[in-house]
């Protein structure tokens, strides 16, 4: 009789810890679930939020030196020359395909020269150079422009103005026409052949 009350508890015993070992199994099978949800909850969350958010790139035109400067107080006029360094930044997970597209150079708000920009591509999260040669002149301005008393403080205001139409495509599939500006203000020293301030919206 002890025996089998012996057998008895050992059964009990045994099926406690296969019971107790399946409510484990269970709970690791549970919480491996919860986690993976948890993933694929954060991953959609990431890729809706990150990935899937289209930005216009900045479109720009940096610091540059000026190549030539000549300008007559008296007509008045000016003629000038550089090489402009235009930026595309693409912050991006996808690149941005755009048309060729003009910058248009201006002072008192009529043109005093034009860059083209031939059609490109800024690749994803880089920055797409380009340098274009862009030669300047007064021959179009009003008389009545201010450019003679600019001239006889030393110092020529130029704006420069343009615009970017293109495509990112993200995931090779997904794709989102993007529009990129560019509205910067520059003041070029008479003097010195130097850019002294230049700024961008």
């Amino acid at each position: 009789m002890a025996e089998s009350n012996h057998n008895g508890r050992m059964d009990e015993e045994a099926l406690l810890m296969m019971e107790e070992a399946k409510r484990k199994k269970r709970m690791k099978w549970t919480i491996g679930i919860i986690a993976f949800v948890i993933f694929q909850v954060v991953q959609g969350l990431f890729f809706v939020l990150v990935i899937m958010k289209f930005k216009s790139p900045k479109f720009r035109i940096s610091d540059f030196n000026v190549s030539t400067l000549d300008s007559d107080q008296s007509s008045p006029s000016f003629n000038m020359s550089f090489m402009a360094p235009i930026r595309v930044k693409n912050t991006n997970w996808g690149p941005f395909k755009y048309d060729a597209s003009t910058v248009d150079f201006t002072y008192g708000g009529f043109r005093v020269g034009q860059a083209i920009i031939p059609k490109s591509k800024a690749n994803f999260k880089s920055t797409k150079k380009i340098n274009v040669n862009v030669t300047l002149n007064s021959a179009n301005l009003p008389s009545n422009s201010n450019l003679g008393s600019d001239l006889s403080s030393e110092i020529i205001k130029l704006n420069s103005q343009g615009e970017l139409r293109g495509k990112v495509t993200v995931m090779f599939m997904f794709k989102k026409k993007k529009t990129s500006m560019m509205n910067c203000t520059m003041a070029i020293s008479t003097s010195t052949k130097m850019v002294q301030s230049l700024s961008c919206k």
